[in-house]
């Protein structure tokens, strides 16, 4: 395997002198780079990342922290981090939270070890004051789907609320009076908000959700199953149903249709994130649009320029997202 000092042998330069070419040192000459680099190609020579970080004091990773491996949504998170990553020649470092502080702290804890100093981190049980002290020590965090105030210029995220909002304007705009609606069993702010924001535009026109019109489960295909048979077995009816992600809305679906009702003839499902599963689902899941690789793409440039300037960006409007309705077959106008 070919070393430095070869490539430097080849080229007819120093060692140091690579390292500069390597490292995009200053005072380096067109001919030495040329030559560094066709003493590299006819080698097949490859900088050994880790030596680089220690010579530059930098990583060549970007890292992320995302819950899990399986919800596709998080895999649209991670590739968007990915696309930027090689864009910069950089390499991604994944490491998983499973929505535990602990676990959380561990999997950045992790990433910083590995010298990582660009980061994109997915958080929804580590304390504020614990995300702001981790900030503080690496110029290179960024937060994505969490806003907190004192790092506001870390931070990139959806407006939960204003999502449930748009659901229930979604759905009331189709004539629907009754409604139910399945969040998350996980005790984080996003589907509380979404549900708050539902109910709030439901009151303003003097409608409600019974509570036990609303169920709770893990946010995955099985949890919409069980949750609205739970539903069902309430005997009360609905004609809209709002779903926390499009996941338990394509399991609540499938329930529907096994128990003899007809979507959106008889009931309206409405998912939330719009991943890919959406577009496939029979019927095509109506749903709302969560920008998320569109997210992990500015959440890693942002990343990037703090690392690299350790300078806060003041442009803090930008970073908050508005998810949007996306109409498809699920949700339709309810007569009478």
């Amino acid at each position: 395997m070919a070393t430095i000092k070869d490539v430097a042998r080849i080229a007819g330069v120093s060692v140091a002198s690579v390292s500069r070419v390597l490292n995009n040192g200053p005072k380096v000459s067109k001919k030495t780079i040329e030559n560094v680099l066709k003493a590299m190609k006819d080698l097949n020579y490859t900088p050994n990342a880790n030596a680089r970080a220690l010579v530059t004091q930098r990583s060549t990773t970007i890292g992320v922290v995302i819950p899990d491996l399986v919800d596709p949504f998080f895999a649209s998170l991670a590739n968007g981090v990915e696309q930027v990553a090689r864009q910069n020649n950089m390499q991604l470092l994944l490491s998983t939270g499973l929505v535990s502080a602990e676990s959380e702290m561990q999997a950045i804890n992790l990433l910083i070890e590995r010298r990582c100093d660009v980061m994109v981190v997915h958080s929804k049980k580590l304390s504020d004051e614990a995300l702001i002290a981790l900030a503080k020590k690496t110029s290179g965090l960024v937060l994505i789907d969490r806003y907190i105030e004192e790092i506001a210029e870390r931070c990139v995220w959806l407006d939960n609320l204003e999502g449930g909002k748009i659901a229930a304007r979604h759905l009331l705009s189709l004539n629907h009076k009754s409604f139910a609606c399945i969040s998350s069993k996980h005790q984080i702010d996003d589907p509380l908000l979404r549900l708050q924001g539902f109910q709030h535009e439901l009151k303003l026109v003097g409608a409600d959700i019974a509570p036990d019109l609303i169920e709770y489960g893990p946010p995955t295909l099985q949890g919409g199953e069980i949750a609205t048979q739970k539903l069902l077995a309430s005997g009360k009816s609905f004609s809209a149903l709002f779903v926390y992600n499009d996941a338990m809305a394509i399991g609540a679906i499938s329930t529907l249709e096994d128990n003899g009702f007809k979507v959106p003839s008889d009931i309206s499902v409405l998912g939330f994130d719009d991943v890919l599963l959406s577009r496939y689902s029979r019927p095509k899941l109506s749903t709302l649009n969560y920008p998320i690789e569109k997210m992990a793409i500015q959440a890693t440039n942002i990343a990037l320029e703090l690392s690299t300037k350790n300078t806060v960006i003041d442009d803090r409007k930008n970073y908050k997202h508005i998810p949007r309705i996306i109409k498809r077959e699920s949700t339709s106008f309810k007569s009478g």
